[in-house]
């Protein structure tokens, strides 16, 4: 087994913003996120720190994306397993089976998302991909959300829920369509915010819409078969 990445201690600390905020908003912070939660004077210097852990294999970073960031689930076991034996080595379970996942293509309208006709075939994926277990895979299809680093044709990885906090991205049934977008909660009501300033924003209103949260946001992974 190769040994564990050596990370800095302001690079763990990232590392671990990077994965806190993907399990509660379901994509990573940006540059000047990082910046502001860790105290740097500018966003550059947090991209310095963002380099270093692409090339230490933890992380991968894309270009011309706000939110690029993508945990690279090898160089994380790695971390991961190394720190658990340095607590206790008594604890390390066996390597969890790949999780076998359907994956969503277009939903019809009225129709459950998990309906048979709407899977269009099956992926292996790593369980250590995700902070949380997803429950399926949605193809995503336009760029509503690009600056939310998920692009068209990107799998989206979905825990199945039908409440969700504001500020989380989720998998909402707004009448006939489904749709991925980032919720807000205010004393005005419900909106689902676009991560793109070509698209406008979604009111909702329950009094009116037929209006369902299907999922949450826990994960993405390209469009490149895993089986």
């Amino acid at each position: 087994m190769d040994s564990p990445p050596k990370l800095t201690a302001r690079q763990q600390q990232i590392l671990a913003l990077i994965r806190q905020r993907i399990e509660q908003a379901g994509v990573p912070p940006t540059r000047a996120e990082i910046a502001a939660e860790l105290g740097f004077r500018s966003a550059n210097a947090a991209e310095e720190h963002l380099q270093a852990l692409a090339r230490k294999g933890v992380i991968e970073l894309l270009g011309g994306i706000s939110r690029g960031i993508r945990l690279h689930s090898d160089g994380l076991r790695a971390i991961d397993e190394a720190g658990a034996a340095a607590t206790d080595s008594s604890y390390l379970l066996p390597a969890q089976a790949p999780l076998h996942l359907p994956l969503v293509g277009r939903v019809a309208a009225g129709s459950p998302i998990l309906a048979q006709e709407h899977i269009e075939r099956h992926y292996l994926v790593e369980t250590d991909l995700f902070p949380r277990r997803p429950d399926y895979l949605l193809k995503v299809r336009g760029m509503s959300m690009r600056d939310a680093g998920i692009l068209d044709g990107d799998l989206l990885a979905v825990r199945r829920a039908s409440e969700a906090r504001s500020g989380q991205i989720v998998v909402a049934r707004l009448g006939d369509e489904v749709t991925v977008k980032r919720l807000r909660r205010s004393r005005q009501g419900i909106e689902l915010l676009p991560e793109n300033p070509d698209f406008a924003v979604i009111p909702v209103d329950p009094n009116r819409d037929a209006f369902a949260i299907e999922g949450i946001a826990v994960g993405l992974i390209r469009n490149t078969p895993l089986a």
